[in-house]
């Protein structure tokens, strides 16, 4: 017989929902190593005994935040049909934009710290095995040259969105988006040609 498998309790969600925005919180305030099971508990309205029915300590709420952003990220890149949109890349830049949209002020605390090294690590690494799975598909580049290429874009995308975090925000997280895609898919070149364009355009 198949287990049935139960859903989760509402009040299970939203108390760890809570520890997970305060600890991302605290975590734009302050070093994590610095920040206590007390802290969290305090700002996630929550006693301790409550924060220890679901996590062990501090790193275990880190190692599940971490793993349900990959496994986000992750289902967002299975669901595109990179066959059928091949000259559609912008779908990629859509999709990422409208994850942080959700929760902009999760995700604001929790990549807007420099020494959240783990988190970056993990999203840039989930990004560029994907996107060399996907791409494998439509090239034959030597593997070396592929490595380097990934490097290059994944790295300097999630540094842009990182940078982007820690400053006022004021421009428009879908028009970054926007951006990123011309330089992505693009190059140097064409980002540079458009922007020769739209001066010329202005005069």
């Amino acid at each position: 017989m198949a287990e049935i498998q139960k859903t989760p309790d509402r009040r299970v969600i939203k108390t760890k929902k809570a520890i997970k925005n305060a600890f991302a919180r605290l975590l734009s305030q302050k070093d994590i190593n610095d920040i206590t099971i007390s802290d969290i508990a305090a700002l996630a309205d929550i006693n301790r005994k409550t924060f220890y029915n679901y996590y062990a300590g501090v790193y275990e709420v880190v190692d599940e935040i971490e793993n349900e952003l990959i496994n986000r990220l992750d289902s967002v890149l299975t669901e595109i049909d990179f066959t059928n949109n091949v000259n559609r890349p912008y779908m990629l830049f859509e999709k990422l934009t409208s994850i942080v949209n959700e929760d902009m002020d999760f995700f604001g605390h929790l990549l807007s710290m420099k020494s959240n090294v783990s988190l970056i690590t993990k999203l840039v690494d989930m990004l560029k095995m994907k996107s060399k799975a996907v791409m494998k598909k439509y090239t034959d580049m030597e593997e070396s040259r592929l490595d380097l290429m990934l490097e290059f874009m994944v790295s300097g995308m999630v540094a842009v969105y990182q940078k982007w975090f820690n400053s006022d925000r004021r421009q428009p997280v879908e028009e970054l988006s926007a951006e990123i895609n011309l330089l992505v898919f693009k190059g140097l070149e064409g980002y540079l040609d458009i922007d020769i364009k739209n001066e010329y355009v202005g005069r």
